[in-house]
């Protein structure tokens, strides 16, 4: 008898490990399409008081304000997309880049003005490397052959990207046009007697995140703010669209501001490569940087502090953690969602998990 229990707990825990990886497996299969829910979760939450203003404001119907709501969205999407459109062709021209001999006189000059500004001679770097080889060498490992399939890889990131668009706009018309819709889904997998419970939790993450969203655009904005007028006292064309990118890198805790951050001086230097190194690229870049260490100053100290005490009521430290353990699982999207997922996770563990005292201690301030 005893032997039948214990093979019957080991079949159990065995059929419990496989569905688990199976599950696993299946969610990993499709992966993209819970990007797809996330993101259009995400737009619903941020879209619904422009639909609620719609419809009890101007009295429109709720399928019509869905359909004005969507396009306003994505009018501000488009829209953002064309901000970029200048910028491109604007570094393109400034780079040469599909002039290569220009490109590597420009290399050339930018290289022997810094070591000139640095107090370097080229004699000293040429016992490592002839003077005569320098723009060479520089440019030895250029391969040219990278151009076709960079190009297969923009067709096929244009694809994926169409088809990831449509996707979440389907998606994200259904979810503000009933805003039931993930909630009666969600519910279908929970027992009757817990269903309260549940709907409880769906309109407290919902709150939550709500606010949480509507900080993380006011953080940006802050930011958007601070590096405009730091480009613009420097003088760098289109310095809106390269602040607006800029900021948006600050979605990727962490890591986000150092992209942003050397991509604006990255940027800065470009836009006047043709100018003196010394009197020109160099102090502008440094400004540059001010700027940016002024916006991070204020972002780390005053912006996030404000938006995760009074948004998902967490405190910075264990914000962090749970940011550094989620990009150490899953990557940046790990980093990214990291905070509204634990949002979510403290505020079902309080409805169904209110009596544990570790709970208790862990969703106090809920």
């Amino acid at each position: 008898m005893n032997a039948k229990i214990i093979a019957n707990g080991i079949l159990r825990a065995v059929a419990i490990i496989v569905g688990v990886v199976l599950v696993g497996w299946f969610f990993y299969k499709i992966e993209s399409v819970l990007v797809y829910l996330a993101i259009a979760a995400v737009l619903a939450l941020l879209g619904r008081p422009i639909v609620l203003f719609l419809r009890r404001k101007l009295k429109f119907p709720n399928t019509l304000a869905v359909v004005v709501t969507m396009v306003l969205m994505l009018s501000l999407f488009l829209g953002i997309l064309a901000l970029f459109i200048p910028l491109v062709a604007e570094q393109s021209k400034n780079l040469s880049l599909l002039d290569i001999e220009a490109l590597k006189a420009d290399l050339n000059t930018l290289y022997i003005q810094t070591l000139e500004y640095f107090g370097a001679s080229t004699g000293s770097v040429n016992n490592l490397l002839d003077e005569s080889k320098i723009e060479e060498n520089m440019l030895q490992g250029l391969d040219l052959g990278f151009i076709p399939n960079f190009l297969n890889t923009i067709v096929n990131t244009l694809s994926n990207f169409s088809v990831g668009l449509f996707s979440v706009l389907f998606i994200t018309f259904f979810f503000l046009k009933d805003s039931k819709l993930m909630q009666n889904g969600i519910l279908t997998f929970v027992p009757n007697d817990k269903e309260s419970n549940l709907v409880t939790s769906i309109d407290k993450i919902n709150n939550l995140l709500s606010r949480y969203f509507a900080g993380i655009l006011l953080q940006l904005f802050i930011l958007f703010v601070i590096y405009t007028i730091s480009l613009f006292i420097v003088g760098v064309e289109n310095a809106i669209v390269i602040a607006f990118l800029c900021a948006l890198f600050n979605i990727i805790p962490y890591i986000g501001p150092i992209i942003g951050g050397v991509t604006m001086i990255i940027l800065t230097m470009t836009s006047f490569i043709d100018a003196d190194f010394s009197t020109v690229i160099l102090p502008k870049a440094l400004y540059v940087f001010i700027g940016l260490t002024i916006g991070q100053l204020i972002d780390n100290f005053f912006s996030q502090p404000f938006i995760f005490s009074k948004s998902v009521k967490s405190h910075p430290l264990e914000i962090f953690l749970i940011i550094i353990i989620a990009g150490l699982l899953f990557g940046v999207v790990g980093m990214v969602v990291a905070v509204p997922g634990y949002t979510a996770i403290k505020v079902i563990l309080k409805e169904f998990l209110a009596e544990n005292s570790f709970v208790k201690k862990l969703t106090k301030n809920l």
